[in-house]
């Protein structure tokens, strides 16, 4: 009889602490995208259309708009980015937008703890105001922010719904942040990896690639076996017009690469050495 009364308690308890589970109107996001050495991470809630008029109707033009659902949509970056020509300082803000049929504008707020727009409007917490174009995009079904265009100096932030999109290239602080980097190494006690690094930045940045040819010829002191050190030392002295010393790094890269059955270095190289061959 105890167990019994005990089964009946348990069951009865086991209904009590049930919940129903169904899927969210508008489900949280996450994005979360290194550019260039800048961490940069969103947190938005996607409404999605069901057939609804969008830009304009359900969402006006002209009035502030949460742009999203929900809390606020908080966009972070690790270090100070920008856009045009206006700075935004590291840290986290909340997105909000005033749509318009040709124009919109975007703002980055330091409060980001509202639930939907602030009740009362602070200007002095825009950081900073970006007016775009509004582009045409092919129906997008629910809210989407993504980060496209990426190089090692910056990216380009979307927001897109229905078949409306706006585009925000910002700019991240990669050279700053990449040749202090490269300066504290190297005045310490530098390895190989540090100078090859250091030599492939400068090659793809076009910078100094008399410093780039020095390192890369320290890296392939360090390690005399790897093609992959050869090809970037064939593309700095490529970059410098000294072909043959381009062609000469690039058959050694390749018969470090064969013997080590890497058909992409191959590959490269043999193209490498045809077109500088001409």
């Amino acid at each position: 009889m105890k167990k019994l009364i005990y089964l009946l308690a348990l069951s009865c308890s086991t209904v009590a602490m049930a919940q129903v589970q169904t899927p969210q109107p508008s489900p949280a996001a996450k994005l979360n995208q290194t550019v260039g050495l800048t961490e940069v991470s969103v947190e938005f809630s996607r409404p999605a259309k069901r057939g609804r008029d969008i830009m304009g109707a359900l969402v006006p033009y002209g009035e502030v708009w949460r742009t999203g659902a929900n809390k606020n949509t908080v966009i972070s970056f690790s270090d100070a980015v920008t856009f045009g020509d206006q700075e935004l300082a590291a840290g986290s803000y909340a997105i909000f937008t005033r749509p318009g049929e040709q124009q919109w504008e975007v703002f980055f707020y330091t409060a980001t703890d509202n639930w939907g727009t602030p009740a009362d409007w602070d200007a002095a917490k825009v950081a900073a105001t970006v007016e775009t174009a509004a582009l045409k995009a092919e129906s997008i079904e629910s809210f989407s922010i993504w980060i496209s265009d990426l190089h090692n100096n910056g990216a380009t932030l979307n927001l897109g719904w229905d078949t409306t999109r706006v585009a925000l290239p910002f700019g991240v602080p990669t050279v700053a942040k990449a040749t202090a980097s490269i300066n504290e190494a190297l005045s310490k006690e530098p390895k190989h990896r540090d100078y090859y690094s250091a030599a492939v930045y400068y090659l793809q940045e076009g910078q100094d690639l008399e410093k780039a040819k020095g390192w890369i010829a320290k890296a392939i002191e360090g390690k005399g076996d790897a093609y992959w050190y050869f090809r970037q030392q064939s593309l700095i002295l490529a970059g410098l017009n000294d072909t043959a010393g381009a062609i000469v790094s690039a058959k050694q890269s390749l018969a470090l690469a064969e013997k080590a059955g890497n058909p992409d270095y191959v590959r490269m190289n043999k193209a490498a050495i045809a077109e500088w061959s001409k």
